[in-house]
């Protein structure tokens, strides 16, 4: 998904003077027909590829920690020494470059490219068995992290749907609107997976044995593990009214949702969307784009005023008006008849398509049978270990504790999730750690992307800089005179140095 861009800076070949390149910025520039960056470190100087492997974003403006870059974009981290990209969302690495000294100046001679899954000389870590449980983001995530840590046992990949693992945030917004082709979607071409050696084995999990250490299949198989991901994610909560199962009325998590949904946009002159949450404001903008009336019910006098406070929220409302979504807030659905619904008061909406986004449950049907600890999700200690011995639990249903408050929490997105499977794959290969990556997720709605790092539910101050609506903006959620999360509108580095100063 990377945007094509007119090459800029220096030839690179034929070198930068020494004296240009200041300490820890990237400087911009070219070789062969390809843009890259330079970063001094001391009497170093590193050369990688500049186009983050993620949706394109320009790594030039990112920003420099130690020997890594992250991107502006979506916080996706690479090693500026190996071009790997050793955190998420990026899963593919950036070419990387040999520069030379001497003159002083700095040239760069060659590239050096390197495989998806390259381990970078780490050294086999294990043949034991692994089955990861959800083929999304942190089950996609453990298996190849798996495979990049040297692991040469055998690794299973369990989801019913056939489809997986996909770039499941993409649904709800370009590829929902028809910006984005159906080749952008998979996260990975086909046959991948057998390449590296990894089962896709498409069936439903249905029993865990903790102490035979083995997963029932559907088809009737039981799978074997020395040590078992359990990432079965979350799914949407139902409109529990009359009317709510008629074939119109949908949810939004896989692609086949994200298609049905499109398919009736294509049909349908009018839309209701069921919630102001972020994914069914992301699927409004989606349907406005299409040229679908769209009119957002919501219980709520605000949208995301719980999350980002009632200012931000009243802005996005703003952006959604001026481009012809209706709202009725503080108001919910009585029933669906027809090509009609109904609302508490009495009003009525016509709808052609209504789209449900009043949150999700985390999947925990496997993990209670199981008997593993339970408590609004998957009890797990620091590293994401669960309470049965070799089970692990990333992603949507992991409830761990947070390094920054000391509480726990279990957060529902797409990155957290990614960051929280590559976190079990390096813990059973033996490296891992404590699991103490700064929460991260963008929100996309039209041309208006919201970046937001740290995770606040409750706050006694918000600290604004700049004022939605009158350009770039940024807001801090304070508690207790600590700024616990932060939101940002086009302030990339505010949004990438507070992720540092929170701890990611």
């Amino acid at each position: 998904m990377s945007r094509d861009r007119e090459l800029s800076g220096p030839d690179l070949v034929s070198g930068v003077a020494m004296e240009k390149l200041e300490e820890g910025r990237p400087l911009l520039g070219h070789a062969g027909g390809e843009a890259l960056l330079l970063v001094r470190m001391g009497d170093e100087v590193l050369a990688i590829g500049a186009t983050c492997t993620h949706w394109g974003g320009p790594l030039a403006e990112g920003l420099v920690d130690g020997d890594e870059i992250h991107c502006p974009w979506h916080h996706a981290c690479f090693s500026l020494r190996t071009g790997e990209a050793v955190g998420a969302p990026a899963l593919n690495p950036v070419a990387r470059w040999e520069a030379e000294i001497g003159d002083g100046k700095v040239r760069v001679t060659g590239k050096r490219e390197t495989g998806p899954l390259a381990t970078h000389g780490r050294g086999a870590r294990g043949q034991e068995s692994v089955v990861i449980v959800g083929a999304g983001a942190a089950g996609a995530a453990a298996a190849e992290m798996l495979r990049r840590q040297g692991h040469t046992g055998s690794i299973a990949l369990v989801d019913p749907d056939a489809t997986a693992p996909y770039d499941r945030p993409n649904l709800s917004k370009d590829y929902l609107a028809g910006n984005a082709p159906e080749e952008w979607i998979p996260l990975r071409p086909p046959g991948f997976w057998e390449a590296h050696g990894i089962e896709r084995v498409v069936a439903e999990a249905t029993a865990i044995d903790t102490t035979a250490r083995a997963v029932t299949l559907s088809d009737g198989r039981a799978l074997p593990y020395h040590a078992l991901v359990l990432a079965t994610g979350a799914s949407p909560v139902a409109l529990r009214v009359p009317g709510g199962d008629l074939p119109h009325v949908r949810t939004l998590r896989s692609l086949e949702d994200s298609r049905r949904i499109a398919a009736l946009a294509e049909r349908a002159n009018r839309a209701v969307v069921v919630g102001a949450s972020f994914i069914g404001m992301e699927v409004a903008a989606a349907l406005r784009t299409r040229g679908v009336e769209v009119a957002v019910v919501a219980p709520e006098l605000v949208p995301f005023a719980r999350t980002l406070g009632e200012e931000v929220g009243r802005w996005v409302q703003a952006l959604h008006e001026q481009h012809g979504v209706a709202f009725r807030l503080g108001r919910t659905v009585s029933r669906v008849e027809g090509d009609r619904v109904v609302l508490d008061d009495g009003g009525e909406l016509e709808a052609g398509l209504v789209v449900v986004g009043i949150g999700v449950r985390p999947d925990l049907r496997l993990a209670e049978a199981a008997g593993l600890a339970i408590d609004d999700g998957v009890v797990v200690d620091g590293s994401l270990r669960a309470s049965a011995p070799g089970v692990y639990a990333a992603g949507d249903i992991a409830r761990y504790p947070d390094p920054r408050t000391g509480e726990r929490v279990r957060i529902e997105h797409w990155v957290v999730a990614q960051r929280q499977g590559q976190a079990v794959a390096r813990a059973i290969a033996g490296r891992g750690g404590p699991f103490t990556d700064t929460p991260f997720f963008w929100t996309q709605h039209y041309d208006a992307p919201i970046a937001y790092v740290g995770h606040a539910t409750t706050w006694d101050a918000i600290e604004m800089d700049g004022a939605p609506g009158e350009g770039d903006f940024e807001a801090s959620y304070v508690r207790d005179g600590v700024r616990r999360a932060h939101a940002s509108y086009f302030r990339d580095q505010a949004s990438l140095r507070m992720e540092r100063a929170l701890g990611g």
